[in-house]
C-alpha cells in the first residue's frame, strides 16, 4: 500500500512543476526575465547557445542535466529519500517546461516579472511545505548547513547577482533590474507560503510539566528547558515554566499536545525569533 505522505509529495511535485513551467514559459522567457538559481543558469545557457549556433537547446533537458551533480551530492551528504523526491520534483518541472509551449501573454517586463516571480514562488513554497526541494542551490545550501550548522545566504546572493548581471549584458541593463525585481517577488511569495523556516519561541506555564514534555516530545523533536520554582502572583500555586522554540508549521501540533497534556496551561508564543546556535531541522 502506498503511503499517503508519499502520494502528497508526488502530487505536490506535479503542482510545483506546472507552476514553475507556467512562470518560465508564459512570463519569464517571453519577457526576457531571468529566474534565480539553476533555472536562471539554464536560461543563460540556452540563450548563449542560441546566439552562438542558432540552435535552441531544450530548456527542460538543460535544467535536469544541471541538477544531476547536485543529486549526487544530496545522495551522499543528505538523505536518499530526500534525493529521490527532489529528482521527481525536478523531473516534473523539466517535463512541464517541455510540454507547455512558450506563450506571450504580455510584453510588459514588469508584468512578466511580477507574475513570473509570484507563480514560481507559489510552486516552490507549496513544494517546501510538503518536504520537497526544487533542487538547484537548495541542495548546496542544505549540505553546507548540515556540515557547518551555518546558513549560507551569501551563496545564493552571489549566484543570483551573477545571473542578474548576465541578463543585463544579454538583453540590456533595464532587464537586469526586472530580473532582480522578479527574484525579490519570488522570495517574498515563498516566505508567505512556506512557514517552516519561521521560528517561534513558546513559553508554557503549567502545573503538569512532565505530561507536557512527554506529549510534546512524542509529537516533535524539540529541546525543552524547564524553569523550576515559578509562583502565580494571584494564587501563589507552585508552577513550572517550559521554554522551547518551534517552527510555525508545528504550532498545530503544539495546540493538540497542550489539549492532551494540560488544557489549563498558559501558553505564550513569540513570533519570528532569531536563533543562534544549533536548531534541529528535518530533511525528509
Amino acid at each position: 500500500m502506498i503511503d499517503n505522505g508519499y502520494m502528497e509529495k508526488v502530487s505536490m511535485a506535479v503542482v510545483n512543476g506546472i507552476l514553475q513551467a507556467i512562470a518560465l514559459n508564459l512570463f519569464w522567457r517571453p519577457g526576457h526575465i531571468y529566474a534565480s538559481g539553476i533555472t536562471g543558469l539554464g536560461q543563460i545557457i540556452v540563450t548563449l547557445a542560441e546566439k552562438a549556433s542558432g540552435i535552441e537547446l531544450p530548456m527542460g533537458v538543460v535544467l535536469y542535466c544541471l541538477n544531476i551533480p547536485l543529486f549526487i551530492l544530496a545522495w551522499k551528504m543528505l538523505s536518499r529519500k530526500f534525493t529521490i523526491f527532489t529528482m521527481i520534483s525536478v523531473f516534473m518541472t523539466a517535463f512541464f517546461v517541455q510540454i507547455i509551449p512558450i506563450t506571450v501573454l504580455s510584453t510588459d517586463p514588469i508584468i512578466c516579472a511580477i507574475f513570473g516571480g509570484g507563480i514560481c514562488g507559489l510552486g516552490v513554497g507549496l513544494a517546501l511545505r510538503s518536504g520537497l526541494s526544487s533542487g538547484g542551490l537548495d541542495i548546496v545550501s542544505m549540505t553546507i548547513r548540515k556540515l557547518t550548522g551555518r546558513n549560507v545566504g551569501s551563496l545564493n546572493i552571489i549566484f543570483n547577482a551573477c545571473i542578474i548581471l548576465t541578463s543585463g549584458y544579454l538583453f540590456g541593463w533595464p532587464y537586469s533590474f526586472y530580473s532582480a525585481f522578479s527574484i525579490f517577488v519570488n522570495g517574498k511569495v515563498v516566505d508567505m507560503v512556506f512557514t517552516k523556516q519561521k521560528k517561534m519561541q513558546v513559553m508554557i506555564i503549567t502545573t503538569q510539566p512532565q505530561a507536557v514534555v512527554d506529549e510534546l516530545q512524542s509529537r516533535m523533536r524539540r529541546g525543552i528547558t524547564i524553569l523550576n520554582d515559578a509562583e502565580g502572583a494571584f494564587s501563589h500555586n507552585e508552577q513550572k515554566v517550559l521554554l522551547t522554540v518551534l517552527t510555525r508549521d508545528q504550532i498545530p501540533m503544539l495546540q493538540h499536545a497542550m489539549q492532551e497534556a494540560d488544557p489549563q496551561a498558559f501558553v505564550s508564543i513569540s513570533e519570528n525569533v532569531t536563533i543562534m546556535g544549533n536548531f534541529y531541522e528535518t530533511i525528509d
